[in-house]
C-alpha cells in the first residue's frame, strides 16, 4: 500500500498532487451502495476501507453477551448503541493501518458519533476531508434490499425491517449531513444506475470539492 494517499484530479486518481483526499466518509441509507462504492474508492485512493457494520457482523458470530445484544439490534433494524460503535471504530481508526487515511462508511450515524470521530481525528491532528452522500429514492432502496435478501438471506432485510431502517436513517442520520455541509465537505451523488456510472459521478464530484474550509468551521458546525 502506498504511503502517499491518492488525489482525485478531474475524474482520474493520482498519488502525486499535494491537496490530497485521505479521510473520507460515505453516507447514505441502507442499500445505497456504500460498501460497493466505498471499497472501490478506497482501492483507487490506495487507503483502507472500514465498515462498522462488518465489524459488528463478525462480533455476532461469537458466543458473548455483546454478540447476543447486537443480533437483536440488527435483526430489528436498529442502531448499535453509541458506546459500542465508538469503541469499535476508535479501536480500528487508531491502528497503524489507518494512519494515512481511510474511507469510512456506515459511521457516523448519530451526533454523538460525529463528535467522537472529530475527537479521534483531532488527536491525530487530522480531520474529515470529504463526505460523499449517496442519493437513491426510498422505493428503489427497498427493491434493492429485498433482492439482496433473496440472494444472501440476511436476517436484517425483511420488508418491514427495511422500511424501519430507512425511517431511522432519515430521522437520525440524514440530518448529520448538515454538519458536514457547514464545513463545505459534502458532495451529493446520484447513486442510481450502474456501478461504473456511480463511480464516475463520485470521482467527478470529489474533483470539484472546495479545499481548506473544514478546520475553520468544525467547532461551530456542531452547535
Amino acid at each position: 500500500m502506498s504511503s502517499n494517499p491518492a488525489t482525485i484530479t478531474g475524474t482520474a486518481l493520482s498519488g502525486t498532487t499535494p491537496n490530497r483526499l485521505s479521510r473520507l466518509l460515505l453516507m447514505g441509507p441502507a442499500g445505497a451502495g456504500k460498501r460497493t462504492q466505498g471499497v472501490a474508492l478506497a482501492q483507487r485512493l490506495e487507503i483502507p476501507a472500514l465498515s462498522p457494520g462488518e465489524l459488528f457482523r463478525n462480533i455476532i458470530g461469537n458466543n458473548t453477551p455483546l454478540a447476543a445484544r447486537l443480533r437483536d439490534v440488527i435483526a430489528y433494524g436498529g442502531y448499535v448503541d453509541d458506546d459500542t460503535a465508538n469503541i469499535e471504530v476508535g479501536r480500528r481508526l487508531t491502528a497503524p493501518a489507518f494512519s494515512d487515511g481511510f474511507v469510512l462508511y456506515g459511521y457516523p450515524r448519530t451526533l454523538n458519533q460525529v463528535r467522537h470521530l472529530d475527537d479521534l481525528l483531532g488527536q491525530q491532528q487530522a480531520q474529515v476531508d470529504a463526505v460523499v452522500r449517496l442519493d437513491v429514492p426510498d422505493e428503489e432502496l427497498v427493491d434493492r434490499l429485498l433482492t439482496h435478501e433473496e440472494q444472501l438471506g440476511r436476517i436484517d432485510d425483511h420488508a418491514d425491517t427495511i422500511r424501519a431502517r430507512l425511517a431511522l436513517y432519515h430521522e437520525r442520520t440524514e440530518p448529520l449531513i448538515d454538519i458536514y455541509e457547514a464545513r463545505e465537505l459534502v458532495v451529493t451523488v446520484d447513486a442510481t444506475g450502474t456501478f461504473g456510472q456511480v463511480r464516475e459521478r463520485i470521482d467527478s464530484a470529489l474533483s470539484q470539492l472546495p479545499r481548506g474550509s473544514a478546520q475553520a468551521t468544525q467547532s461551530s458546525s456542531l452547535g
